[in-house]
């Protein structure tokens, strides 16, 4: 391994990890759900949840076609740096929103997500091609640790501003996912020369989807393990999503005391991505998926029966371990199932499985809630049947780093 371009990418996560953690989690949900739309019914939970499903299909649309001319033209960096654009862009404008600007507020922030989730498309693609497959998890895990790190730094910063001066949190964050985000577009590999042009790509990009679609869905471990992702990965970021409003309107979190909390939880993402880094590339991404699973099972049906702060605080500590090693030996177990060549393409589609199912997720929650009049315990509930699925489906998976099984 090259150690400066290992560094370089694990930067990019401490860089991105920001966004999620202050605007996606924390501080812009609950500042546009509250102050922005209003939640007295449940308008602010809807109106979030279809703000999140929209851009999490526009990613699930583009995203394979991205990918897939990506690598057929070279330009892999560049459409990174683009969406990285976008999403500060999109951030830096939070500070021209104010109460009661509901549609504009959704458009910002679906230019921010849009641009934030199409750039770990690019960025995920960079480790099968710069990691070998016996280090995959251990640097996968340490990426998401670095990132969880970047993620408590951002919301230590967003604590001296959340409840004084909000639109200063907006501007830490764009500046921090610019500023960390350059020693990945110095040092990663740079673009090589494409097999085609970047126009001649983008139209066979969409007018072959069916062909890329056959690419993928002929390969049965990769097609089994996308299936069993789909449902997983939409329950654990259905509670990134929505646990903002989840701590804030059932159990009682204030502002600052949910930042405090959230600050505990990306040091409890970070244990779990480290802890369970290694094991990842010794036992098998597959038994450490599986075994979070079971501890996301077991979150989602403590929550609905919880009461107290200090309570949910515990359960979110869990929900944070395991949020970190998922995340981790997920990304790790799609990069040991792709062949050489077609990173971008491929991490394309494991971003359509992941988006197009967080469609549903925020969704469901939030038409659950809307119906049952603010009933977010209902809600949980009605989302944890999804981690039950995936680890069911993920049974069916092969392990490229495990013993191999029977079919």
């Amino acid at each position: 391994m090259n150690k400066k371009q290992v560094g370089a990418w694990a930067m990019f996560d401490f860089a991105n990890s920001v966004y999620p953690a202050v605007i996606v989690s924390v501080v812009f949900q609950i500042y546009f759900i509250e102050s922005v739309v209003g939640n007295e019914a449940g308008e602010g939970d809807a109106w979030w949840g279809r703000a999140v499903s929209l851009s999490a299909l526009i990613v699930a649309l583009s995203a394979p076609v991205l990918g897939a001319v990506a690598d057929r033209a070279g330009v892999r960096k560049r459409f990174m740096a683009l969406c990285v654009a976008m999403c500060i862009t999109g951030v830096a404008l939070f500070t021209t929103l104010e109460p009661g600007m509901v549609l504009y507020g959704f458009i910002l922030f679906l230019i921010a997500n849009v641009g934030f989730e199409a750039s770990l498309v690019f960025y995920n693609a960079y480790l099968p091609e710069i990691v070998p497959p016996e280090k995959q998890g251990w640097v996968s895990g340490l990426g998401f640790g670095v990132g969880y790190a970047g993620s408590a730094l951002g919301l230590v910063m967003a604590l001296q501003f959340a409840t004084t001066n909000v639109q200063m949190v907006w501007i830490l964050v764009a500046a921090m996912f610019l500023v960390f985000s350059i020693p990945s577009f110095l040092y990663l590999p740079r673009d090589q020369e494409g097999s085609m042009s970047v126009s001649r790509a983008a139209f066979w990009g969409l007018t072959s989807f069916r062909e890329l679609w056959g690419e993928v869905m002929g390969q049965k471990e990769l097609r089994r393990y996308l299936l069993a992702y789909f449902f997983y990965i939409d329950g654990v970021l259905t509670a990134i999503y929505m646990s903002s409003t989840l701590a804030s309107n059932t159990f009682g979190y204030e502002q600052t005391e949910l930042i405090y909390l959230y600050l505990a939880i990306q040091i409890a993402a970070l244990i779990g991505a480290f802890m369970l880094a290694k094991p990842t590339d010794v036992i098998g991404p597959k038994k450490v998926v599986t075994g979070v699973l079971g501890l996301w099972i077991g979150i989602a049906i403590a929550i609905f029966f919880i009461e107290s702060k200090a309570a949910f605080a515990v359960v979110g500590m869990l929900a944070g371990f395991g949020l970190g090693s998922i995340q981790a030996a997920s990304r790790a177990f799609m990069a040991s199932l792709i062949p050489d060549g077609r990173e971008s393409e491929m991490f394309g589609f494991y971003a359509l499985c992941g988006k197009s199912s967080s469609v549903i997720g925020p969704l469901v929650f939030g038409q659950v809630a809307l119906m049952t009049g603010g009933n977010q315990k209902l809600s949980v509930i009605s989302i944890s049947v999804l981690f039950v699925l995936g680890a069911l489906l993920l049974q069916r998976v092969n392990d490229p780093k495990a013993t191999p099984a029977l079919t």
